[in-house]
């Protein structure tokens, strides 16, 4: 946790045990971390150079640790420091970049990486740099979402707090450690669903940069990354899609992964969308149901998410589409009184 500041496991491991015991003597600290006192004083001699440990003036050889609050404290703010000066550089080479550039405003959109150590170097900084969301798109013959990879960045952005949408094309389930790594993702409870085939690899970091492949297999790698546009709002709408008609994949409890069944509406919904595709209001639905008007158009309201749609009208094409109500409305709906009873007054 202190290497941010400079400090190794072993001089971490030692101001640690230091600060336990209050002071310590050399041969009793080594002792207490079981390495050797050559190995040992070492360590010391790189606190004090810190400033988080000194040699007591009372009894020669023994160490005693430097107030925590203080010390560290000291070191926080000098490496907040240079952490400004390193945003503050970066800020004016970026400047200078596009001050630079023929054509500054494509540069500004997209950048074309070539090679596989490069593409698989932006890769990592592209999830490594995210602090909100990754998205991923991942086709079969790679576990990543475009070339390369680095499954410890995965999982250094999942213990950030940086959420994982993942959406794989089958065929990766049956790769050789798929499973496991599926697993393993499933595990630090990142979304991960399911599809037949994907159209293309793709990653999004925070919805506002995108990488996607620009050669096939066989050739020399190279992917675009693409910056705040209207071709990444294409990249993003792209993934909504597959998203939308993926199978969510969840853990089992023996640590399997199991596949959950096509969403879709329950019976009620059924026969609020045949109410509804028959010309009812929502109040009308709601009084033959027996439902409250709120119900009503909450549940619309969710299979127009599930659908992904943003009228009634696009809800009822899909409706037909995925087959949930036949295009002729039937009659004898369940809940509705036929015309034919209410004309003979039997209703």
């Amino acid at each position: 946790m202190l290497g941010v500041i400079g400090l190794d496991d072993l001089q971490e491991s030692a101001y640690r045990s230091l600060v336990a015991l209050g002071a310590a003597d050399v041969a009793d600290l080594a002792h207490r971390l079981q390495l050797s006192e050559t190995d040992t004083e070492r360590a010391l001699r790189r606190l004090e150079r810190h400033g988080l440990a000194a040699q007591s003036s009372a009894r020669t050889g023994r160490w005693v640790a430097a107030p925590p609050g203080v010390a560290l404290g000291a070191l926080l703010t000098q490496h907040r420091h240079e952490l400004e000066q390193a945003e503050l550089a970066a800020a004016l080479l970026v400047e200078e970049f596009r001050a630079e550039a023929r054509e500054p405003a494509v540069l500004d959109l997209v950048e074309v990486v070539t090679g596989a150590n490069a593409v698989s170097q932006r890769f990592l900084q592209l999830q490594l740099g995210a602090a909100d969301e990754v998205c991923a798109l991942v086709t079969g013959g790679s576990p990543i979402a475009v070339s390369g990879g680095d499954n410890d960045a995965e999982e250094r952005a999942a213990s950030r707090g940086v959420s994982y949408r993942v959406v794989l094309e089958r065929v990766v389930l049956e790769e050789p450690g798929g499973t496991a790594a599926l697993a393993e993702a499933l595990g630090r409870e990142e979304q991960v669903r399911v599809v037949d085939r994907v159209p293309t690899k793709l990653v999004i970091a925070d919805r506002s940069l995108a990488m996607v492949p620009l050669t096939g297999r066989g050739a020399q790698p190279s992917a675009l990354v693409v910056h705040e546009s209207g071709l990444l709002e294409s990249l993003r709408g792209l993934f909504e899609a597959v998203w939308r008609e993926a199978l969510p994949l969840r853990l089992g409890p023996g640590g399997e992964v199991a596949e959950d069944g096509e969403p879709g509406p329950d019976a009620t919904d059924l026969q609020i969308l045949s109410l509804l595709l028959a010309g009812m209001t929502d109040a009308s639905v709601a009084k033959q149901l027996e439902l409250g008007l709120r119900t009503v158009q909450r549940r619309v309201k969710g299979l127009m998410e599930l659908t992904g749609v943003t009228t009634r009208l696009q809800l009822g094409w899909h409706a037909y589409e995925k087959g949930w109500v036949a295009r002729t409305p039937d009659r004898n709906t369940p809940g509705r009184k036929s015309p034919a009873g209410s004309a003979d007054g039997s209703g």
